[in-house]
């Protein structure tokens, strides 16, 4: 299949470079960097099982290489959506498949409004990172959620068939919600201390501090009559035993001297809370110590 991949950083870099191992046509569309350097050798995909090597596929600049596409994998940040949408609108066909792989819980609904189309929602879990241009590490995991109907049923079995773990669900909603509480847990404070996972769990006071941000997200989740497990701060804390030494998409931005996507993060949840009258400190505190560090990031740019 023709497959395309809007926003080409390490999560469409990732699920871009496994597809076309499987021997699909698959395209990216990234910054130039990463162009040059996938059309003179490849994208480099680092993979945890041990496989090291370039994979043949496609890179442009501009979604209108997205042309032919059966298949696009939407990875922007969550602040480009409504943009980006509107500038691969005039470049899709009419049947192709659009996939929301994205951080935070509306950018699916965003895009749809944009594209005057439906849009398959998808909960991405994945550690990865971009190591160079077009050089793209797997730390852990793989596997994707997407949303029901007959095309997310279609697309999982292309994934499946790739070696991606794909299900589809009529909970894709809640399992958003989900990875949305574990990001509000861990990707501003691991931003804020450059700490990974692992170290973030073992200072007793920022297990304290991550606790009363689950707290917070679980009232409004629930507020807006999304299901959310009661285990769900069990399963928050047990993650970074799984991934000791990830450090969040947010820390790597800020790092990077890049907007992170925060304001859709513990940012959403401030955001509802307020609409809902539940008090958030938590995330709110987190969200004002991570535009702070942008507003400096920016400041000596």
């Amino acid at each position: 299949m023709n497959i395309g991949v809007m926003g080409a950083g390490a999560v469409g870099c990732f699920f871009g470079g496994l597809l076309a191992r499987a021997g699909h046509a698959v395209t990216l569309v990234g910054r130039p960097a990463l162009v040059d350097a996938v059309r003179a050798g490849g994208l480099r995909l680092q993979m945890k099982d041990g496989f090291d090597g370039p994979v043949a596929l496609a890179a442009a600049p501009g979604p209108e290489a997205l042309a032919e596409a059966d298949i696009v994998l939407f990875c922007v940040k969550s602040a480009d959506t409504e943009a980006a949408g509107r500038g691969m609108l005039p470049h899709l066909k009419p049947g192709a498949v659009v996939l929301a792989m994205q951080n935070g819980v509306d950018n699916a609904e965003r895009l749809a409004a944009v594209l005057g189309r439906p849009v398959v929602p998808v909960v991405v879990y994945v550690a990865t990172d971009m190591a160079g241009p077009a050089h793209v590490r797997h730390h852990g995991r793989g596997d994707l959620i997407l949303g029901t109907g007959p095309d997310g049923e279609r697309v999982a079995k292309v994934l499946r068939a790739a070696g991606i773990p794909a299900t589809v669900s009529a909970g894709v909603i809640a399992a958003l919600w989900d990875k949305l509480i574990i990001n509000c847990a861990y990707n501003a404070v691991s931003a804020v201390a450059q700490v990974s996972y692992g170290t973030m769990v073992t200072v007793p006071e920022v297990r304290a501090v991550m606790a009363d941000v689950v707290a917070e997200a679980v009232a409004v989740a629930r507020a807006r009559d999304i299901a959310v497990a009661d285990d769900i701060l069990d399963r928050v804390m047990a993650l970074a035993a799984g991934m000791p030494n990830q450090f969040s998409s947010t820390a790597q931005d800020l790092a990077r001297g890049k907007r992170s996507e925060i304001d859709y993060l513990n940012g959403h949840v401030v955001r509802q809370g307020a609409a809902l009258g539940i008090p958030t400190p938590a995330n709110a505190a987190l969200l004002a110590l991570v535009k702070l560090l942008e507003t400096k990031s920016a400041a000596t740019a």
